[in-house]
């Protein structure tokens, strides 16, 4: 099986790149099942037609993180839908939910679960690393295939997610800081990984802010509200080639530029 994750889509311009290459990409790659972060698709959040816009573009389920209710507009739409992933680690009680099982190629059955980090994400959400044992735990013998996306700041959260699900999970990768990382591996025990796999949005940003507004703040100036940047953009994640095992063979970085007319 070929699971194509891609990065944080950020804003419209993020999603017309979406529509504009996936397909495609898809089709280049082989890839056999696709999920999307589409946390930042509003910018802080996603409206429920930018999730429908997210799947017309060839998504099979859409992550988020933690500015999954930067807009209150998708809360019912967390409760309808199966296939839209909120971190499963945030108070049980909040919409939604944090993983599912789903029918992947020849049969598969796929567990992907959606974690947040903790360090310096500013709220404190459950502890990420007991919350994938309990999901593992209480779903055995429920799928052939355990997928994890970890949504965090921290670099070393993240490498110690990939590690501690080493031959658990056939892949796990990162996702929120919106820079595509040059350290895709396959792990001692077969779990494919990569720290972040960036963001689809505009290139010439500040992930995918307008870069005079990011400047901006770093300088102390005052500012008004962030906006997305113009101009080309691109799509940016990774393809793990992964086992009936559970094993992954390989990770490869994805960047394809989609040049706005």
């Amino acid at each position: 099986m070929k699971l194509l994750v891609i990065g944080d889509v950020v804003g419209e311009a993020g999603i017309d790149a979406l529509h504009g290459l996936l397909r495609r990409i898809k089709r280049d790659t082989g890839a056999d099942f696709v999920i999307v972060n589409g946390e930042n698709a509003a910018g802080n959040g996603v409206l429920p037609r930018q999730a429908d816009d997210i799947f017309a573009a060839g998504a099979d389920v859409i992550t988020l993180g933690n500015h999954v209710f930067g807009k209150q507009q998708i809360v019912p739409y967390l409760d309808s839908r199966s296939d839209v992933l909120r971190p499963a680690n945030l108070a049980p009680q909040s919409p939604g939910r944090g993983w599912g099982i789903y029918d992947g190629p020849q049969g598969m059955r796929l567990l992907v679960m959606n974690l947040i980090g903790r360090c310096d994400m500013k709220y404190g959400p459950d502890n990420p690393f007991l919350c994938a044992d309990r999901i593992l735990k209480e779903n055995e013998g429920m799928y052939d295939v355990a997928l994890a996306e970890i949504h965090a700041n921290a670099t070393s959260e993240k490498l110690a997610m990939g590690y501690y699900l080493d031959g658990r999970a056939a892949a796990v990768w990162g996702t929120h800081t919106h820079v595509q990382t040059a350290d895709e591996r396959v792990n001692p025990k077969g779990t494919g990984y990569i720290t972040d796999i960036g963001m689809t949005g505009p290139i010439v940003s500040v992930l995918g802010v307008r870069v005079e507004q990011s400047i901006a703040m770093f300088r102390g100036d005052l500012t008004e509200y962030f906006k997305t940047a113009e101009g080309d953009c691109a799509v940016s994640g990774a393809l793990f080639d992964i086992t009936r095992n559970g094993k992954c063979n390989s990770v490869t970085r994805v960047w394809e530029r989609w040049n706005v007319r």
